[in-house]
């Protein structure tokens, strides 16, 4: 029985429950209001704290503006719901967590939510958007959220004073209105998002809805800014950059990067300060001293790795991000464990054929067929194992017992910094998009090192200092912006440009910079 009780809570967490996999006798199972009552009281229940009340009177002019003009409308008759937009670095999670400690210390649900793990592992009680209201992944064909008005959610929904949703300007328009679609159902409401409060947060400078094979025309299309809710929210702009306040002139340049600013040559290309990058020389020996700025002493981390763990390099493909990361765990101080994955075709026959040939694949989102790993080095999380513990999709642990069936790692980073997990090989299927020729499995431990990782990936993360390794030049709006923005000073960032050729080393301090400057000036509206 302790065992159900554990995976019924694991399967809770998910927006599952024992009776969706028919886990137990129907006798067994819990009725619906059982299950209602519980997940009311979860969230209830979440816990804040004292840290987190005291935030509301730290709050600087900009936040203390949007704290109070959003708890205004808690109790208003009519909502008015909000669109918080502030360019990395302006403290919109340091807002969100005060006004959520605000209602849940008064007894009230306040419900939160993002779009990528790492950003719901900072909020307290945070879930995937996704999955707390039952969005599906593929919102093309099926533009309706599973959730019925009888249903546990639909009665959680009913009760919540505030939904803050983090990161919605890389949401597609359609999860938006397909969202707006379900409170309107929910509560027998034609007012934007069925007259409940919500809260939107983003950057649009930042990266924007990732759509395979899109032309900037439909990319720019499906963004948030084109919906028809866009036009309903109140725009509140933080404009303090609290990450870079002691360097002033550097957040400036921030902006100018991020909204399209900064001055290009006859070639479309912006300069970067010679003190951030790191002259061009020859690959092999640029490369070393980038890696060398970024780490410095690769064998003083063993014994104390959290001094690393906040140090990455940045680069705009996973090829370039796989070869950073060969290179440094090659010298990474002891002895290497190798894990090998098994790769099993869908279907059974194709197995003898295509065994090799899978394992040479390197898919998206999957770790390698070859896992090579030391003690006490960085990896990253692949997959939403658990987030209300903090195992989700980008969160960065540190390996601390590399055991034949099972890693012992230890998150480093948020609110659960600290805690020893175990980590179990999982089978993960290739992405329906991804175009190898073979669908298949790969049962791997989900994870891959992470001395260095993609500019998307480290969206939401607060770097101590950044290397941005750019052997191609950043291809998708923000991508720029979002890489230096991770560092709180100019100091703090070192770039090593490749140039197309050998001839072109004396542009070696420039770079192309993309931005959509119609999205920008849609978002302004």
């Amino acid at each position: 029985m302790l065992v159900l009780q554990e995976i019924s809570k694991f399967l809770e967490q998910m927006g599952k429950s024992m009776d969706d996999f028919h886990l137990v006798p129907d006798y067994l199972g819990v009725t619906l209001d059982q299950r209602t009552t519980k997940e009311i009281e979860t969230e209830r229940n979440i816990q804040f704290t004292e840290e987190d009340l005291l935030l509301s009177s730290k709050l600087n002019a900009g936040q203390k503006f949007a704290y109070s003009s959003i708890m205004k409308q808690v109790f208003s008759p009519k909502k008015q719901s909000f669109f918080i937009d502030g360019p990395g670095g302006t403290g919109k999670t340091f807002l969100y967590r005060s006004i959520l400690a605000t209602l849940r210390s008064q007894g009230y649900i306040a419900i939160a939510v993002a779009l990528s793990g790492i950003a719901v592992s900072i909020l307290s009680g945070g879930r995937i958007a996704h999955s707390r209201f039952k969005i599906p992944l593929d919102i093309s064909g099926n533009k309706s959220c599973q959730v019925s008005k009888q249903s546990s959610t639909a009665k959680l929904l009913i009760e919540a004073k505030l939904i803050l949703w983090d990161e919605a300007s890389m949401a597609k328009k359609e999860i938006i209105e397909t969202f707006d679609m379900l409170l309107k159902d929910i509560m027998e409401c034609d007012d934007p998002f069925g007259g409940k409060l919500v809260v939107f947060g983003g950057d649009f400078r930042q990266t924007l809805p990732v759509i395979k094979d899109a032309t900037r025309d439909v990319l720019v299309q499906s963004s948030f800014v084109n919906s028809h809710l866009w036009t309903t929210l109140q725009k509140i702009t933080l404009s303090e950059n609290i990450r870079a306040v002691m360097d002033h002139s550097f957040s400036e340049f921030l902006l100018r990067i991020g909204e399209g600013r900064e001055p290009e040559d006859e070639d479309g290309k912006i300069s970067l300060c010679k003190d951030m990058t790191i002259p061009y020389d020859g690959k092999e020996a640029s490369l070393n001293r980038l890696i060398e700025s970024v780490f410095g002493d690769l064998n003083v981390y063993f014994s104390d790795p959290y001094q690393m763990i906040n140090r990455c390099i940045l680069s705009g493909t996973n090829n370039v991000v796989d070869d950073v990361n060969q290179l440094i765990i090659d010298r990474f101080p002891r002895d290497p464990h190798t894990y090998i994955s098994s790769d099993r075709t869908l279907n059974e026959r194709d197995q003898g054929d295509y065994e090799d040939f899978l394992n040479s694949l390197n898919p998206k989102g999957l770790p390698p067929h070859k896992l090579i790993l030391k003690e006490n080095c960085p990896i990253i999380l692949l997959r939403n194992l658990n987030p209300m513990e903090g195992l989700c999709n980008g969160t960065r642990l540190i390996c601390r017992e590399l055991r034949h069936n099972t890693i012992c790692a230890e998150i480093a980073v948020g609110q659960y910094r600290g805690k020893r997990v175990f980590l179990p090989k999982i089978p993960l299927q290739t992405s329906d998009s991804e175009k190898n020729g073979i669908p298949f499995k790969r049962t791997q431990f989900p994870v891959k090192l992470c001395f260095a990782m993609t500019i998307n990936k480290s969206q939401g993360q607060t770097l101590d200092y950044v290397g941005i390794y750019l052997r191609e030049p950043v291809f998708s709006h923000g991508q720029l912006y979002v890489a230096i923005s991770r560092a709180k000073s100019s100091s703090a960032v070192k770039a090593l440009i490749v140039p197309a050729t050998y001839r072109d080393v004396v542009t070696e301090c420039k770079t192309r910079n993309v931005v959509f400057h119609e999205v920008l000036e849609l978002a302004r509206q």
